[in-house]
């Protein structure tokens, strides 16, 4: 008799977790409070990115944040508040920015993205999917000197660990985008990334687990856990108790409420991030980061979708229109041709993703309780780790070696 899975939370990773486990033989259902059709696997920039190597927490990090503190309209903005579990995952943050994390995550960052895409092309292959997927790279669009130097010695660093990288001139970024001016004084060029239309992907992920037998409890909160010893017995959903032999813990920014109620203390934050769809033609043909605005622009499958900042802050359904315009003001300033109208300004849509202590994501079984695996805090990566993330689940409940090295991710790392 298989083993039954329960998974908390249908966004892209609990979704890649139930493919796999499903495909693996288990008896497998999702619960999410939402309609699974919302969130940040769904305005998402869409990229698939091995190129981006450097964690989060990485050396001066805070400083910059901290400096952007009190701009709202910031790239980078840190809501100041007397929160407890802020503060413990601020000074756990503030301690892992440091060249030796940044040096101890860039392989791990690297093989789980490498995995990722390589099991999502085998995705859409073996079930003959149609969603957009493209593999033509991504430039980060420099404005400054201190940018462009501070590019060159991460895709030296990418080259030393085995990815397509390289520096471009002007006239390089030009043969790219032939079709459209850039305000640029160069780029970095990372050729082993790829994008997709996220709401494509998603959508036909969601219909192979629902036509293979996942069962998706939509709309739905579990009220109460029940622990006997080092186990969870049962979960109450919908006023019934129900068994499940394993549980996965992949509710974004919310599984840290979660491990609260299960006593698992897990460092973690959200961070709000926007993104803008526009509809009119662009002549943008190639993704690009712009640098200095922290700003993502992708070409998706009818429309282009302008995203970016970080906002670490409280959950909440606010936004924020200053951060709305410092995204769209950015795209004018790099590509002069577009004018980026209010109605896709007052469109925009947000997420939260998930940000860990160390700009890291949690990945595997808890100590304190032996029937529960935690995958969360990919922060802006969790579209690229999605797929291996997924697999790596499955392998763990299936008790194989994982195929990558997930020490880094363990969540019961101390900070």
């Amino acid at each position: 008799m298989s083993k039954k899975v329960l998974i908390v939370g249908g966004g892209i990773i609990g979704i890649c977790s139930a493919y796999f486990l499903k495909k693996d033989g288990f008896d497998v259902t999702i619960v999410d409070k939402s309609s699974m059709n919302t969130g940040a696997s769904y305005i998402n920039a869409g990229y698939l990115s091995p190129g981006h190597i450097i964690p989060l927490a990485s050396p001066g990090v805070i400083s910059q944040g901290l400096k952007w503190m009190f701009d709202s309209s910031s790239p980078f903005y840190i809501q100041p508040r007397l929160n407890i579990p802020f503060i413990k995952w601020l000074l756990a943050f503030n301690k892992s920015c440091s060249e030796k994390n940044v040096e101890n995550s860039i392989r791990p960052i690297i093989d789980l993205s490498v995995f990722s895409q390589e099991l999502l092309n085998q995705i859409k292959t073996e079930n003959q999917m149609t969603f957009h997927y493209e593999k033509k790279g991504l430039m980060m669009l420099c404005k400054s000197e201190k940018s462009l130097c501070k590019e060159e010695e991460i895709v030296k660093k990418a080259v030393e660990s085995g990815l397509s990288a390289k520096m471009l001139s002007v006239d390089d970024i030009k043969s790219i985008e032939p079709n459209i001016n850039i305000d640029t004084i160069g780029a970095a060029y990372f050729g082993s990334d790829h994008h997709t239309t996220p709401g494509e992907l998603i959508s036909e992920l969601k219909k192979f687990i629902l036509d293979n037998g996942v069962n998706c409890l939509k709309n739905t909160e579990i009220e109460n856990f029940e622990i006997d010893r080092d186990k969870i017995k049962s979960v109450k959903i919908s006023g019934k108790s129900v068994r499940f032999d394993e549980y996965v813990l992949s509710a974004g920014t919310w599984t840290s409420k979660i491990c609260n109620k299960l006593g698992i203390d897990l460092l973690l934050q959200a961070g709000k991030g926007y993104s803008i769809n526009h509809h009119k033609q662009t002549g943008i043909t190639c993704p690009a980061i712009l640098v200095e605005a922290k700003c993502a622009i992708t070409p998706m499958n009818g429309f282009s979708r302008f995203s970016g900042t970080m906002e670490i802050s409280s959950i909440n359904n606010k936004l924020r229109m200053n951060r709305v315009n410092a995204i769209a003001d950015s795209v004018e300033s790099f590509y002069p041709s577009i004018k980026i109208p209010q109605s896709d300004r007052k469109s925009a849509g947000f997420g939260f993703r998930p940000i860990s202590a160390d700009g890291l994501p949690y990945i595997g079984r808890t100590k304190k309780l032996k029937n529960v695996l935690i995958a969360t805090g990919h922060g802006m990566m969790g579209w690229s780790m999605s797929t291996g993330t997924g697999k790596i689940i499955s392998e763990l409940i299936s008790e194989k070696n994982t195929s990558v090295n997930i020490d880094r991710f363990n969540p019961n790392r101390k900070f």
